[in-house]
């Protein structure tokens, strides 16, 4: 094998954790690395998608119910966390596989990064600014100082506007400017799963509807009973967010399953945007014999 790691990359419901297992079930001597920024999360099960030990097939999988949901993990973080797992891997001496969809997650593990700068008293005048003028305010102030990224972040996502506005601040430079290119910290296989598109908005319609039939709204009960104060990713974590508000009379059943449905498709479509920026994938057709295309591209 060329690489000492391989990952699985992909949207949401692509299919990249079955694809994982499979390769390392045909690899022998491998161990899985979740690369998904909701599983980290412990209580956080049926929305998130989340295996059961009878499905990880009896491989070792790493960063999944690592912390509590009332913590914030950083992109910094979670390679701390990813790299303390690796070392663990290599230390039984067997094959590292990624997987997972968390693109700034997998950036900070598979990428020498140089993160952009931060400067914490900044972040709170930012902050402090979007809650007297909002979020539209907001993203007409990073449209006049860098039209690149206004159009590329959603006024919506006001964490990342802010984000892009920080660094514009502190740098002098456009958000995307101010991020390098990628290089692979160690060597990488990097294999991607491409599903073609009505399909996977069906796959993803099953899987919401699945997750409500599964007992989802009970377990948001339960997870706000037991954790009052969750983070705010956790919080406002698809699925989570829109069964919450079902518990709260704000949304119905049905209306908490379609605004979840269409949230999600419109995080895979986020999703496929980054992946193609990234000439270094090899994408495998879902439609056709995935585990034998992936183990092709392993032995070259």
């Amino acid at each position: 094998m060329s690489s000492s790691l391989i990952a699985v990359v992909g949207p949401t419901a692509s299919g990249k954790s079955a694809l994982a297992i499979q390769i390392a079930k045909s690899l022998g001597d491998c161990e899985i690395i979740s690369a998904d920024a909701m599983q980290l999360y412990r209580g956080m099960d049926i929305g998130t998608a989340k295996l059961s030990p009878n499905e990880q097939e009896g491989i070792p999988h790493h960063l999944i119910d690592a912390v509590e949901p009332t913590e914030e993990v950083t992109a910094v973080q979670y390679r701390e966390l990813f790299d303390e797992a690796l070392s663990a891997i290599g230390k039984s001496g067997k094959t590292p596989i990624v997987a997972g969809g968390s693109t700034l997650y997998l950036a900070a593990a598979l990428d020498e990064m140089q993160f952009a700068p931060t400067d914490p008293e900044v972040r709170a005048a930012l902050e402090a600014k979007a809650a007297e003028i909002g979020q539209l305010a907001m993203h007409a102030l990073l449209e006049a100082k860098d039209p690149t990224a206004a159009a590329k972040i959603p006024a919506s996502n006001l964490r990342r506007v802010i984000r892009a506005l920080e660094v514009v601040e502190i740098s002098g430079k456009s958000f995307a400017a101010s991020l390098p290119e990628p290089a692979y910290r160690r060597p990488t296989t990097q294999i991607g799963i491409l599903v073609e598109r009505e399909f996977l908005r069906d796959r993803i319609e099953q899987r919401v509807r699945g997750m409500w039939e599964a007992g989802l709204v009970a377990e948001v009960e339960g997870l706000l009973a037991h954790y009052p104060n969750l983070s705010k990713t956790a919080r406002v974590a698809i699925g989570y967010q829109q069964a919450a508000a079902q518990l709260n009379g704000e949304l119905t059943e049905d209306q908490a399953i379609a605004e979840t449905v269409q949230l999600t498709q419109r995080y895979a479509k986020k999703q496929m945007t980054w992946f193609r920026r990234d000439s270094r994938i090899v994408w495998l057709d879902s439609s056709k014999d995935l585990l034998g295309a992936a183990q092709d591209v392993i032995r070259l």
